[in-house]
């Protein structure tokens, strides 16, 4: 469904009165099959979003080649946009319109009769739980049921492969794991392709069949969140004794088994490879040190870090730079946006 080869994307920026190109997407190759729901996971500022607006046709590639739905996203733009559904991380609806207007016009957009958008309309609702909302102002809706509506949007014309830009960004925990839900069904229940762009590990986690991780505009890993858990070296064992005296006692036997062990104030931390089998052995060693812990706790790696093993920093990093720079005259133009989306 998704094939791409060596893009690029590179913005002009002023620092002053010196024009700088930045790089924003540096030679990304990626495969998606179909059926598949792939989470693409990195930082603010790595590149996902501009890597999907090249593969969605709002913007084109600096470099490098793309096809989406079997269609070349250049010369075969509009038969891309025709083909997919999209949804922005801004989403896409207005604020005043009635939301079965707005998802009708849509579907007309699209081709489709009115009646068949409506009736369309109608079912999208029902399944997205939007039932009663058609005559309300997406101004007056919660922020989940405006998700909620932008989905219903990019699904009308009842495509096969679909983009979500940070679906959940902003809302609330219940209304994040609700529209979770309406996400796995995508694939589940429509049979849908599902390319999703997330800073969410547990999102990640949670829907994709299989990961993607973009960091400064590159791929550094590709797989199923298993197989990307499994590279990190062993389970994290963290020993928190009663004694602060004790705490080099403590690190000493967990780097028997470790290798190398962290000290953080009464805490001892460690990677163990297979920690189910070492730790019994471990608590033995303690107890005849006579070292008594006050919590202990086995963790298994999780997402945040593979991309620390990766790149050497936290996935959480709260000062990544923002996705696009301000663009100068200079800059590629963006290509228009797709009916019913915003840039």
């Amino acid at each position: 469904m998704i094939h791409a080869r060596g893009l690029v994307q590179t913005f002009t920026t002023r620092e002053g009165r010196q024009k700088k190109e930045v790089r924003a997407v540096d030679g990304v190759d990626l495969d998606v099959a179909e059926g598949e729901v792939v989470g693409f996971l990195g930082p603010n500022g790595a590149g996902k979003t501009t890597t999907l607006r090249m593969l969605v046709t709002l913007l084109r590639p600096t470099a490098g080649t793309a096809t989406v739905a079997g269609y070349d996203v250049v010369r075969e733009s509009a038969k891309v946009r025709r083909s997919i559904g999209y949804v922005s991380q801004s989403g896409s609806t207005g604020s005043f319109a009635r939301a079965g207007d707005e998802i009708v016009d849509h579907g007309m957009l699209y081709g489709m009769s009115g009646a068949d958008a409506r009736r369309r309309g109608h079912e999208l609702f029902e399944q997205l739980d939007l039932p009663g909302l058609w005559t309300r102002q997406p101004k007056s809706m919660s922020g989940g049921q405006r998700r909620r509506l932008d989905i219903a949007m990019g699904l009308i014309h009842d495509p096969t492969l679909v983009f979500l830009d940070e679906p959940t960004t902003g809302l609330d925990p219940q209304a994040r794991a609700n529209l979770w839900g309406h996400i796995g069904g995508l694939r589940s229940e429509r049979g849908a392709t599902v390319f999703l762009t997330t800073h969410y590990l547990d999102e990640a986690d949670t829907l994709s069949d299989r990961i993607i991780v973009i960091d400064h505009g590159r791929i550094v890993a590709a797989d199923t969140s298993d197989n990307l858990k499994a590279q990190v070296a062993g389970d994290l064992v963290d020993l928190e004794v009663a004694d602060h005296a004790q705490v080099g006692e403590a690190a000493a036997r967990l780097e028997a088994i470790a290798g190398s062990v962290e000290i953080d104030g009464r805490h001892a931390r460690g990677r163990v490879p297979r920690a189910a089998q070492a730790v019994p052995g471990l608590l033995r060693d303690l107890t005849t040190a006579g070292v008594d812990l006050a919590t202990f706790e086995v963790k298994r790696p999780t997402l945040d870090d593979v991309f620390l093993s990766l790149t050497g920093r936290s996935l959480r990093d709260a000062e990544a730079a923002t996705e696009r720079p301000e663009l100068t005259d200079d800059a590629d133009p963006s290509e228009p946006v797709p009916s019913g989306a915003q840039a």
